[in-house]
């Protein structure tokens, strides 16, 4: 029996696009393969890496059970959270504010500032681990609250190095801002202030929602700044506790450590389905109606 043309259409048409949907399935299974392996020893009551399958044997909490009993897997949870919230917060703020004086201001050292800012973002933080190591031993010795062992002696380190690239991003969007609209508030009797937090925030959202989901993301991650700040065991990160369980004896915890990634990026989730809302809404919407 001969096809009707519209089924050998489908054909040609099934022909001529398999090998996309047949690539599609492969980097489908390509990316999804590391994250049902997690999730597998990651329910593997065994907790070892050598028992772990991409189809567990069994299922159960023991790992999730043992995480909590025998670390201290609730103060390295609530640590990475604080210092990754307030990092992330203190970052889009005081940015916007550099953003918004770079932007909106012309005053003599500006293109110094810039070009500084700039130029600071050539080098990574980690070649001056050594002068902030230094710096902050003597910084314990008088403060001993922003020293070692402390997230806002962290936190001050990682202001330090992501002012600089995050101040360039905003001022770039601040720049496609009208400055008509600065000017027409202050005709109306607006103080900078109010132009800044009524006027200039609420259009630039999502660069702040963008700038605020990275920061917490690489925070969230860190690690090498984190290793040499935080010595004591219950002021470390997730991030750090995870490497210590699995830094000797991997194959017995990697059980453990596979559950802590999973709860670990609960947070990052959540962070990103919180601020999506709002990248969303600023790109759809204008600063003016009609």
């Amino acid at each position: 029996m001969t096809p009707t043309p519209p089924a050998r259409r489908a054909l040609a048409r099934a022909r001529r696009d398999g090998w996309r949907h047949a690539v599609m399935w492969l980097v489908l299974a390509f990316a999804l393969f590391p994250i049902l392996f997690v999730v597998s020893a990651a329910l593997n009551p065994l907790g070892t890496l050598s028992s772990s399958r991409l189809v567990p044997a069994a299922v159960g909490p023991d790992n999730l059970v043992r995480l909590f009993t025998d670390t201290p897997f609730a103060a390295w949870y609530l640590n990475s959270l604080l210092i990754s919230l307030s990092n992330a917060a203190a970052t889009v703020f005081l940015s916007a504010l550099a953003a918004y004086v770079f932007s909106r201001f012309r005053f003599a050292g500006r293109r110094v500032g810039l070009y500084g800012l700039l130029l600071i973002q050539m080098f990574p933080q980690f070649l001056a681990v050594v002068a902030i190591y230094l710096m902050f031993s003597r910084v314990t010795e008088l403060w001993p609250r922003i020293g070692f062992d402390t997230p806002w002696g962290l936190m001050l380190v990682y202001l330090g190095g992501a002012l600089s690239i995050n101040t360039w991003l905003m001022k770039g969007f601040f720049d496609t801002v009208p400055a008509e609209l600065d000017e027409a508030a202050r005709v109306d009797g607006a103080t900078h202030a109010q132009v800044f937090f009524r006027i200039m925030l609420p259009l630039v959202t999502p660069v702040l929602a963008i700038v605020g989901l990275l920061v917490f993301i690489s925070t969230i991650n860190e690690f090498l700044l984190a290793s040499v700040f935080l010595r004591d065991p219950e002021a470390k990160t997730v991030a750090l506790g995870l490497y210590q369980l699995v830094a000797d004896q991997r194959n017995t915890n990697f059980g453990m450590f596979a559950m802590g990634t999973l709860l670990l990026s609960i947070p990052v989730l959540s962070v990103f389905w919180f601020l999506q809302r709002y990248i969303v809404e600023g790109l759809t919407s204008g600063s003016v109606k009609g």
